[in-house]
């Protein structure tokens, strides 16, 4: 798991490139980044759902290729990545490691 500030200036930049996500409504979300056709994307959200049944998470599923060619090489080899507004979690993750994301 990574857990620095570069966290909220990797956002900012996916913010610039695709400004719904700077919104009220996404910004405080968890970003579950992927791509079509990703198997552990579908898994992913899958643990998701199953951490949503006892904890109250909301999430936004971003698509990699909407994202400039830096942006998307940055992702590339690690999706799905689950970025929280403070912390990274690249795959592969359970759910334990998706509670993990809540403390602190």
């Amino acid at each position: 798991m990574y857990e620095n500030n570069n966290i909220s200036t990797l956002r900012a930049r996916m913010i610039t490139e695709k400004p719904e996500l700077g919104s009220a409504e996404n910004i405080a979300k968890w970003w579950l980044l992927g791509t079509s056709g990703c198997h552990l994307c579908d898994i992913a959200e899958q643990l998701i759902t199953q951490l949503q049944a006892v904890q109250r998470i909301t999430y936004e599923y971003v698509d990699i290729a909407d994202f400039s060619e830096p942006l998307i090489m940055e992702f590339a080899t690690t999706i799905p990545v689950i970025l929280t507004p403070t912390k990274r979690l690249n795959y592969p993750f359970s759910v334990l490691d998706l509670q993990q994301l809540l403390i602190g």
